[in-house]
């Protein structure tokens, strides 16, 4: 068994049912190589500045590090890349964002924006689902609960399986036990060329692969959406002035925390208000 792999001119639906059926698909040419070439560059120079296995986010239960000795992990890549905001505005993403998201609430915000750099020698992650980070919300009525997240996987450069590709459990979004995540051997890799992404839902099995090569690293960006009326991993409200999103686009500006959120047309009221005036526009942008 193998993820689906469709081009991002592909239609909407299409794109969305390869999804719902396998818990991911791989999308080729979904961002602009000139924009990944960008964005490559600027992290890859960031990414000189950080001591691999310094960014601590969870031990699973044997105490192994969740990030990986010898991996890279850096967020907030607005401040160091142009080229991160045209991710952001990306309309293939945002179509499918909109339809998995946007029935549960009425608008969502950035997960993660994160570089995540696999070493070499680098052994293979734990096997996890992203939608458990909201436990609760995610598990009540499994697994007919609704999607509290959805996430893209970028390629900055090629991607092999050897290199650390990140392994997919396709269809174990569909399993009656959220807390079962499988094995290894039930997993396939997702190998991307540069520009493709591995798009997939939170409730799917995943996890980064073991990076069993000499001298290859496996460069990639992890972009997240999730509900906005949960708490994301990241604060990336506070990474960013008013000033410096101005010049942005609406979305963007929510996205990144800099609008307020408003329920319609589902039920409730108005979140993460400055003015209580503007609930349209919580930074007044």
């Amino acid at each position: 068994m193998s993820l689906k792999r469709l081009c991002a001119t592909k239609p909407t639906e299409e794109l969305l049912a390869a999804i719902d059926e396998d818990g991911g698909i791989i999308i080729e040419g979904l961002f602009p190589k000139d924009v990944i070439e960008r964005l490559s560059d600027d992290v890859l120079a960031a990414a000189d500045q950080v001591v691999p296995g310094a960014a601590t986010q969870g031990l699973d239960d044997d105490g192994k590090e969740f990030v990986g000795y010898n991996t890279i992990r850096f967020s907030s890549l607005g401040k160091i890349s142009e080229a991160y905001f045209n991710l952001l505005d990306n309309e293939v993403y945002a179509a499918l964002a909109d339809a998995v998201l946007l029935p549960n609430c009425g608008s969502y915000w950035i997960n993660t924006g994160q570089a995540m750099l696999i070493g070499p020698g680098s052994e293979a992650q734990m096997l996890h689902r992203d939608c458990l980070n909201w436990f609760r919300a995610a598990s009540a009525d499994w697994p007919n609960s609704p999607e509290v997240t959805l996430s893209a996987m970028i390629a900055l450069d090629e991607i092999t399986d050897a290199m650390g590709a990140t392994r997919v459990i396709p269809g174990s979004h569909k399993w009656d036990d959220c807390t079962d995540m499988g094995n290894q051997d039930m997993t396939v890799p997702a190998e991307m060329g540069r520009g493709d992404a591995l798009v997939y839902l939170g409730k799917t099995v995943h996890g980064g692969g073991a990076n069993v090569t000499e001298d290859s690293w496996r460069n990639a960006i992890h972009l997240s959406f999730v509900l906005g009326w949960l708490t994301p991993e990241e604060s990336c409200p506070l990474d960013y002035t008013d000033d410096e999103l101005r010049c942005r686009s609406p979305r963007v500006q929510r996205l990144l925390g800099h609008r307020s959120y408003d329920p319609r047309p589902t039920p409730g009221g108005g979140l993460w208000l400055r003015d209580v005036s503007k609930i349209e526009d919580v930074a007044g942008l």
